[in-house]
């Protein structure tokens, strides 16, 4: 069956019109990998002029890729410029994040480890660049970047989120922090926490609606946090499954009981009997 020419006509307005370009999505990844290797693998050439050469050829990349957006190229160049300017500390928050996994993660041995086979670590360094990108108000590419690390980890963090430093993440799949968080230094997080908002009416697209987590909280587990008032005080423990909507003091644990009871199978009540 042929396709009609008034869709592909539709088709074609619709991407004509569009208010952003859109970006090469094989080459955005390619540059996030390539800027992750360059950063933190070793490469078959680890001279310095061959690191000269990838920087020039990552700056090349994401000049293309933020032109695709504004057409402008003095504005392009000045962007490029500025995230290349901030790159060493971004660097150095990344070092503190890998050290923080190292430190805290018995699992690790190595620097390299972390480097090489921690989906966390990875996360959080696509979540450091993309936030940068962001600060500097560049359109839709943070959010294309954040989400080619929620792909890849199934963590998913909004390049808005504002997250201090030695940011530790264990395992990750699942974890969900939204826009308007702000994270302090020394956070733990482990896989299944989501920092939410309790509204999401487009009305409060421009207010404060994700929690805040204050220096050296631990949250564990399947823990849900709620809200654009809601703060987590300072050296707090969250335990796992515990859903939190109001401020919780510094210094507090907070955890979910349950029960559990274990009894021999051997002869199960009536109702759980069945046959298949």
């Amino acid at each position: 069956m042929a396709i009609s020419d008034q869709l592909i006509e539709r088709i074609h307005q619709t991407k004509h019109n569009s208010i952003h370009g859109f970006f090469d999505k094989i080459k955005t990844k390619k540059w996030v990998k390539d800027l992750y290797e360059t950063l933190f693998l070793p490469q078959d050439d680890n001279t310095e002029d061959q690191l000269k050469r990838n920087f020039e050829a990552l700056q090349e990349t994401l000049s293309d890729l933020i032109n695709t957006v504004t057409g402008d190229k003095i504005i392009t160049e000045k962007q490029v410029d500025r995230f290349f300017e901030a790159l060493p500390q971004l660097y150095d928050q990344l070092v503190l994040d890998a050290k923080s996994i190292l430190e805290f993660d018995p699992a690790a041995d190595s620097l390299e480890e972390v480097y090489l086979a921690y989906p966390g670590f990875f996360a959080t360094y696509v979540y450091r660049i993309s936030h940068q990108l962001w600060s500097q108000e560049v359109k839709i590419l943070p959010r294309v970047i954040s989400e080619y690390a929620h792909s890849k980890t199934g963590i998913d963090i909004h390049p808005g989120a504002t997250i201090g430093k030695s940011f530790f993440i264990d395992h990750g799949t699942g974890i969900v922090i939204g826009e308007t968080t702000v994270i302090g230094n020394n956070v733990k997080i482990y896989q299944g926490v989501t920092l939410g908002a309790l509204n999401v009416s487009k009305e409060k697209a421009h207010q404060k609606r994700h929690p805040n987590i204050e220096d050296d909280v631990i949250i564990y587990s399947g823990a849900t946090i709620l809200g654009g008032e809601t703060t987590i005080g300072r050296e707090s423990i969250i335990g796992g499954n515990v859903w939190i909507t109001q401020d919780v003091p510094a210094n507090s644990l907070v955890y979910h009981k349950s029960e559990i009871k274990i009894k021999d199978n051997s002869s199960l009540p009536e109702s759980l009997t069945f046959v298949i």
